[in-house]
């Protein structure tokens, strides 16, 4: 009797080893996922599709596929996915986040070269005809300072590669502890230190509120006149407008650009300026890596339509766990993303705490989860399941889980604890209650609070005193930012409190600090779930 095997569709030309990789256990067909009235055909009866950049994956072709149950892109963005439409649909989204990383590194270092070198520009004068050696003197990288803004796995790599060529590296990364620093070779040093004494900035954090235009006016005015840019990370971490002006006034003497904010870009300003190189997002575009990522998509489609734990699911941890346990991994990767928030210089170690019912379970995936939503916000990569230890350990950051059947208040309670090199402890608890199982926040630092876990939440910490609460009312009426929730917790009567509040949406610029500044808040922060 024939078994009908699974379908997986290739809407975008995948390398020969991807399909070897797939193995004989499927049913393998093609479609050309840029033509959309061919994709949404291809895809309604398809357990799996594989795709690289061209293809959109989005909400209408989710729906449309009935029996899909992956979606693998062949790389590491996922911007061509809408991930919150296959969350909700129950499809697991996958990719490859480390397929490109030596070769995002590679480029960065070509980048620095050129521009040290002027080669891009001494190349097009060569063979528009002209012999102009003088024209193109260039500078050494040896005994130059290299400034890495962002520590992660490709900020690693590009400083072991600059070591080569005898530069002195600084780097600029919060969630980087000293020791792992040291063990890196490079100085950690402040952001305004940084932009001070590099003599080639280069970024690679991730695309947050916070990180987008990071380096815009205000860091082109404390670099060096001789100081050049470098972005192979992501579109936006660099301001392009003002990087024309700081180009234009000779701020700066040059950038070296491979991301943009909108892309394709042919004519953006900037692109003028001879001391300038611009690629067309090439961080990923090596036969290596496209070779990597292909095989390990491949890989995680095996993984899960075979009902195993695929490591690199970005939305759901695929895999063999307990239904008792799955409902607790979306909350804990929020949790984490809660105490990654809250947290106060660099962690050097994080204890994730499962207690109740569901402690005598394998609860290692909560782990994974946790250290996932830690993880998140910090670095540019994609962060997965198999990814979040290996940045725990690649930032000196020990790791442990610990399980315990004692929970007096609640059936199950999920807690992430952490210390700080400067001293701070910290832990953030989380429930699910009802028949709903309404995700909630029931703790920080020993406040207990209980308040649902929504995209937008207030943490607030000042002395306890009359007529706070009525401050904030009139605070955030004042500027248009409606309270759907709060809850106020407190050890001991005037003393220090905790306020927890979902807000409808993001606050609008500088809100924070005008609350901050009404109550005398020692802490406040704003924490952005959504997405």
């Amino acid at each position: 009797m024939s078994v009908n095997k699974p379908v997986v569709l290739l809407a975008e030309e995948l390398s020969p080893a991807t399909v070897a990789a797939l193995g004989p256990d499927f049913e393998i067909r093609q479609t050309d996922g840029a033509d959309r009235t061919q994709l949404l055909a291809a895809i309604a009866d398809v357990d799996a599709i594989l795709v690289r950049s061209a293809t959109q994956v989005d909400a209408e072709a989710i729906a449309a596929a009935k029996n899909l149950k992956v979606i693998a892109r062949a790389g590491v963005g996922l911007d061509n996915v809408d991930i919150k439409a296959a969350t909700q649909a129950g499809v697991m989204v996958v990719n490859a986040p480390t397929s490109n990383i030596i070769s995002a590194a590679e480029l960065t270092v070509g980048h620095i070269v050129s521009l040290a070198r002027r080669i891009p520009a001494a190349n097009a004068s060569l063979k528009g005809g002209a012999w102009k050696r003088s024209s193109y003197t260039g500078i050494e990288l040896f005994e130059k300072k290299a400034g890495i803004i962002g520590l992660g796995r490709i900020g690693a790599l590009v400083a072991a590669r600059l070591q080569g060529f005898g530069m002195d590296i600084l780097a600029y990364d919060p969630y980087i502890t000293p020791a792992r620093a040291q063990q890196l070779g490079v100085t950690l040093v402040s952001l305004d230190e940084l932009l001070a004494q590099s003599d080639f900035v280069t970024i690679h954090m991730p695309k947050t509120p916070e990180t987008v235009g990071m380096l815009g006016k205000d860091a082109f005015s404390k670099m060096k006149k001789t100081a050049y840019v470098i972005n192979v990370a992501r579109g936006g971490l660099v301001d392009q407008d003002e990087l024309y002006t700081a180009l234009k006034n000779e701020e700066i003497a040059g950038a070296g650009i491979d991301v943009f904010v909108k892309e394709p870009s042919v004519d953006l300003p900037f692109f003028e300026f001879e001391n300038v190189t611009v690629t067309p997002h090439l961080g990923a575009s090596t036969d290596e890596a496209q070779e990597k990522a292909g095989v390990s998509v491949a890989k995680s489609v095996r993984l899960a339509l075979a009902g195993e734990l695929v490591p690199d699911a970005v939305n759901v941890a695929g895999g063999v766990i307990d239904e008792n346990v799955r409902p607790g991994i979306p909350l804990i990767e929020k949790l984490g993303r809660i105490f990654n928030a809250l947290t106060v210089g660099s962690l050097t170690n994080i204890d994730v705490v499962v207690a109740g019912e569901i402690a005598s379970l394998d609860v290692k995936a909560l782990e994974l989860s946790a250290l996932k939503g830690v993880f998140m916000d910090v670095v540019s990569d994609q962060v997965s399941y198999v990814n979040a230890p290996v940045l725990a350990e690649q930032r000196g950051v020990a790791t442990r889980l610990v399980t315990t059947p004692d929970s007096p208040e609640y059936r199950n309670l999920l807690t992430i604890k952490g210390a700080s090199s400067e001293g701070m402890q910290l832990s953030v608890a989380g429930t699910l209650t009802g028949p709903k199982q309404i995700e909630k926040l029931v703790g920080i630092n020993g406040y207990e609070i209980e308040i649902p876990v929504t995209d937008h939440m207030i943490v607030l910490r000042y002395a306890d005193r009359p007529g706070v609460i009525g401050t904030l009312g009139n605070v955030f009426g004042e500027q248009g930012v409606n309270i759907a929730g709060m809850q106020v917790a407190r050890k001991e009567e005037r003393g220090e409190a905790v306020a927890v509040l979902a807000v409808d949406a993001a606050l609008p610029a500088g809100v924070l600090d005008i609350v901050r500044a009404a109550i005398g808040a020692t802490l406040a922060r704003e924490i952005n779930l959504e997405g």
